[in-house]
């Protein structure tokens, strides 16, 4: 009789044990999980952090079109866990200034014309062929590594907060420290030195498009990370925000980030577009809406055209890309002033000019329904995707009925998984 209460107490034993076993998850488990500690809703300046909120939640109960897009969202992360990280100071030559911390690019569109020889090493001087990559700037300058750090950083920040796994987190946290916040490896922060000519310029206003065309996506990645990720420290949150404020002084106080502002074409929509994500960012909200508010009259009516054309992009080489380009910052600035109480897709020029004008200039060869009528060395339908998008979610009867017939960019359409225009037709190399 003694054998059986201890072969009970042995059966109740194993059903505790089972059922622990379904209650408890596994570490492999519970680091893919959805679900993890922090703020549901990051503070991001030009995302919905709500939307991203949002988005996690009908992943988390199966939605089966963001479980796509999640898949081709990590697909990209685990391409960059095994890179990086990358640094301004390792270029084989520093910046003209001498500062090894000092970022430097070439102009892209500029080619010698002369033989080089060893009295003319550079084969100066340059020429300008518009929309013509030089692949000079893609070896000896930090351009090729910046555009790592951006896109690594984005995807794998929004691949940890969508699946919670610590990888892409420590990661991207990795990435950013090295490139921003390590003082033997962090940038300097300025931009004196983009966009160089040889023989011409040692630096040029036009280098700040190098950063304001994706820094803000960035920035959306801190915020992310912000919430909670592993990896990510307090220290390295302090040195980020340090740095983006003082990225943000140089651009609105330095001659080059004034001449940037005041650029008549893309150029000046990235730079207003970058100060206001920067200013949402580190506090300064108030200098975030004047810059959406200013866009009014001094963007949109002078770059867009009353039927919605945008003629100082069209008159590019590049006129389909740099006019998809364009619209990816004000989508984004658009994005950033609904956050500051500005309704910037609400606002029509003295000739009918309107962002909604804009984008459905475009529809007829987004959709494939009619070719593109201007010049155009190499035409990608999908560039127009994310901007397509925007306009639908706010409010674009023509764009909504759109977005069933764009064309799916290479790496899949995450408009659901990030809700802010990005530039899909890269031509950085």
């Amino acid at each position: 009789m003694r054998g059986r209460p201890r072969r009970r107490l042995h059966a109740l034993i194993a059903a505790v044990a089972a059922i622990a076993a379904v209650l408890v998850p596994t570490a492999s488990s519970a680091e893919a999980a959805p679900h993890h500690k922090g703020p549901s809703a990051p503070r991001t300046p030009v995302i919905d952090g709500k939307r991203l909120e949002q988005a996690r939640a009908r992943l988390a109960h199966g939605d089966p079109a963001l479980r796509t897009a999640v898949k081709s969202l990590t697909a990209q992360a685990d391409s960059w866990l095994g890179q990086g990280p990358w640094t301004v100071v390792d270029k084989p030559k520093p910046a003209p200034g001498g500062d090894v911390h000092d970022y430097l690019s070439q102009a892209p569109y500029w080619w010698p014309s002369q033989p080089k020889t060893a009295d003319n090493p550079w084969g100066c001087p340059y020429v300008q062929r518009d929309g013509v990559r030089n692949p000079e700037v893609d070896t000896g300058t930090d351009r090729p590594d910046i555009g790592k750090v951006f896109n690594s950083t984005t995807t794998l920040s929004l691949a940890w907060y969508y699946t919670g796994k610590k990888a892409y987190a420590e990661q991207a946290a990795k990435i950013l420290r090295t490139w921003f916040v390590d003082p033997a490896t962090r940038m300097n922060p300025n931009l004196n030195h983009g966009q160089f000519i040889p023989c011409k310029y040692d630096g040029r206003a036009i280098g700040i498009i190098d950063f304001s065309q994706q820094f803000t996506s960035v920035l959306d990645a801190i915020a992310i990370l912000d919430t909670g990720a592993p990896g990510w420290s307090k220290s390295d949150r302090a040195g980020m925000s340090s740095w983006n404020k003082s990225f943000l002084d140089w651009l609105v106080d330095s001659d080059f980030g004034k001449q940037e502002s005041a650029a008549a074409n893309n150029h000046g929509t990235f730079a207003d577009m970058q100060i206001a994500g920067l200013a949402l960012a580190t506090g300064n909200k108030d200098l975030a809406r004047i810059k959406v508010l200013d866009a009014r009259a001094k963007l949109i009516d002078p770059q867009i055209a009353g039927d919605g054309s945008q003629p100082q992009e069209l008159a590019r080489t590049r006129s389909w890309h740099y006019s998809t380009f364009d619209l990816v910052a004000y989508t984004r600035l658009a994005a950033i002033g609904k956050q500051v109480g500005v309704n910037l897709w609400a606002y029509q020029g003295p000739q009918g000019q309107s962002l909604f004008k804009a984008v459905d200039y475009l529809l007829p060869a987004a959709t494939g329904e009619a070719a593109w009528p201007h010049p155009e060395l190499e035409f990608y339908r999908y560039a127009a995707s994310d901007i397509v998008h925007a306009a639908a979610d706010a409010g674009d009867a023509k764009a909504k009925a759109a977005v069933p017939k764009l064309q799916t960019p290479p790496n899949g359409d995450l408009w659901a998984l990030r809700p802010a225009a990005e530039q899909l037709d890269s031509i950085a190399g």
